[in-house]
């Protein structure tokens, strides 16, 4: 139903020239939004990325020229050329903890401040909780920080973070006491003689402050890298310096760039900025999840679906109102039309409209109207006609006193010794109730074989040895019900045209009935002169004049008559067959379906 309705065909369709284009370009608009503004959103990152590079690199540039002031310091420099020297110079000593003091001082953020003298192996530090200290140098103290200062170009090196970090008790990063350790070697410009080393302990406020206002807690990962790939800064402790993506940032060759990542369980964007080997050689990195680039996205979305939503609602709307307006006056018409398939022709309802189907709907009540006028004025009055007609038989010849006469007459017959004329006359009786019996439409086969029998005893009687019958039906398909009288006019058929009473040739008739699958199966094979093939043709022309007028020189109207009976109670399912038998005489082959056609009657056809 759903595929043949016009309704739902145009319901699907207009749903679909309308959602179709709608639900695209809402997702053309989600994809085209969602790119754009991942675009946007990178290039505002990388922007704050380059932004806190320069911030990092000013304040790491600021560290760098505290540790180059006292260069101007005479005092100072020859200490550090010659420190045994001046073991008892009271000036000099003086000299380097001003120097060292000044720079101690000289940010907030520095807590101590250590200087390794080359020569003689001399230590100077000071840090803001001791005062200044001279002492042997610690050996291997700070060497491999030491030589990595001493093999950069520009003669730094930072250490990441200390490991105070991984102190869980305390929550405050601030209350950590985290330090990031600045070394510096000391070169005697323009010799490249070492004088030594300097070395930084800051608080790591600063970078923490920069780097805070470089991403949003919770959305997104932030991240200071040494060029070795230790992890200076991070805004996520679980993320170790094992990761694949941070040897991947390592061995990017670009100061700068933006790659998507989806290993390690992140799926997102990451972002990288490079800061200047002067400055440490830093690596800035931002690491975005896509949740959080595209949540502006998939709240434009949201308001894109929502208003789509309303509209595919209201689409929706409209398009069952079109399409119950325009269907309506059709189901209506449909439903009209199922009555007359009914039998009721008493059509009516309200008009349609003023459009085209309304005068579909008018045109079609006035052509019910006339074939209703026609039924009523042919059909109707001439079967009242013929049932008038047989009344006045019925009548005229009341079956009570006929079958009583014929009673008599037998009674008659036998009281003279004449028991064949009472045979004749009770066959007769048997014909004549049979016939007669108008209440009967539909009757079991084995009357219609006791019927058969009494006819063909008439006829045995009548052409005596000339004639010879049998009748072989098997046992299970006696109780099947066939229409009465469905064999006499077949059998009566082949007295009129077939037997030759006048030839010396023996007339012979044998009727067999049996069930094959779902169908009762009756044959009716004479040895008469059969049939012409002009003569066949005519009868089964005269099959297809279904309600027509019968011709009225009376040839056919017994095989018509079965013919139509047959197509009207078993609706076409049954088959009536006509032909010459290869033995010769005519064969005649009923097939019927065992279930019977619905309960019609032979009153409803004409």
């Amino acid at each position: 139903m759903f595929k043949t309705s016009i309704r739902n065909k145009l319901i699907v369709l207009l749903l679909l020239i309308t959602i179709v284009p709608f639900g695209t370009s809402i997702v053309i608009t989600y994809l085209y939004t969602k790119e754009s503004l991942k675009d946007e959103f990178v290039q505002e990152n990388v922007n704050l990325l380059y932004q806190g590079k320069l911030n990092l690199e000013g304040y790491v540039g600021e560290l760098k020229n505290l540790t180059l002031s006292f260069y101007n310091n005479i005092d100072f420099m020859n200490y550090l050329r010659n420190p045994s020297q001046d073991d008892d110079d009271y000036l000099a000593k003086e000299s380097v903890k001003n120097v060292i003091l000044t720079i101690l001082y000289a940010e907030k953020n520095i807590n101590r401040v250590n200087i390794a003298v080359e020569e003689d192996n001399q230590n100077v530090s000071v840090s803001k909780t001791s005062g200044v200290v001279f002492s042997p140098v610690v050996k291997n103290l700070y060497k491999e920080s030491y030589e990595k200062a001493m093999n950069n170009s520009n003669f730094i090196y930072i250490e990441p973070m200390h490991v105070l970090q991984k102190d869980s008790a305390v929550k405050d990063k601030r209350e950590k006491k985290e330090v990031i350790r600045l070394h510096r070697a000391l070169i005697d410009i323009p010799s490249n003689k070492l004088l030594g080393y300097i070395s930084l302990d800051i608080a790591p406020d600063q970078i923490i402050d920069i780097s805070e206002k470089l991403y949003v807690k919770d959305k997104e990962e932030f991240y200071i890298l040494s060029p070795e790939g230790e992890l200076i800064f991070r805004s996520n402790s679980e993320v170790s310096e094992t990761e694949e993506w941070v040897t991947s940032v390592l061995k990017s060759t670009e100061t700068s760039g933006t790659m998507e990542w989806e290993k390690d369980s992140f799926r997102g964007l990451m972002m990288y900025d490079k800061l200047s080997e002067s400055a440490g050689g830093w690596i800035l990195v931002k690491r975005i999840p896509y949740t959080s680039v595209f949540e502006s996205a998939l709240s434009v979305a949201k308001i894109n679906i929502m208003f789509g939503v309303i509209g595919l609602c209201l689409v929706i709307m409209a398009t069952f109102l079109v399409s119950f307006k325009i269907t309506s006056p059709i189901r209506v018409l449909l439903q009209n039309i199922k009555k007359v398939e009914e039998g009721n022709m008493n059509v009516y309802f309200d008009s349609l409209g003023n459009d085209e189907i309304g005068i579909l709907g008018e045109r079609f009540i006035q052509m019910i109207g006339k074939i209703n006028h026609l039924i009523n004025r042919e059909y109707k009055l001439e079967l009242e006609n013929k049932t008038n007609q047989l009344k006045v038989l019925q009548s005229q010849l009341n079956p009570h006193f006929l079958y009583n006469s014929l009673q008599s007459i037998g009674t008659l017959a036998l009281k003279n010794n004449v028991p064949q004329v009472y045979t004749l006359v009770t066959h007769l009786s048997k014909i004549m109730r049979y016939g007669m019996n108008i209440d009967e439409d539909l009757v079991p086969l084995t009357k219609e074989i006791d019927f058969t029998k009494a006819f063909l005893l008439l006829q045995k009687e009548r052409f005596g040895d000339q004639f010879e019958y049998s009748l072989q039906f098997d046992k299970e398909v006696l109780t099947i019900e066939v229409p009465k009288m469905i064999l006499q006019p077949i059998i009566e058929n082949y007295f009129k045209h077939g037997f030759n009473s006048s030839d010396e040739s023996i007339g012979q008739l044998m009727i067999m009935g049996r069930k094959e699958s779902n169908q009762l199966v009756i044959t009716i094979h004479d040895n008469g002169k059969g049939i012409s093939e002009n003569r066949l043709n005519e009868i089964y022309q005269s099959f297809d004049k279904e309600k027509q007028k019968i011709d009225t020189d009376g040839t056919n109207i017994g095989l018509r008559n079965v013919y139509f009976r047959l197509k009207l109670y078993f609706d076409g399912r049954a088959n009536f067959h006509i032909q010459n038998h290869q033995d010769g005489g005519l064969l005649v082959i009923l097939r019927l379906p065992i279930e019977t056609g619905g309960g019609m009657v032979e009153g409803n056809y004409y």
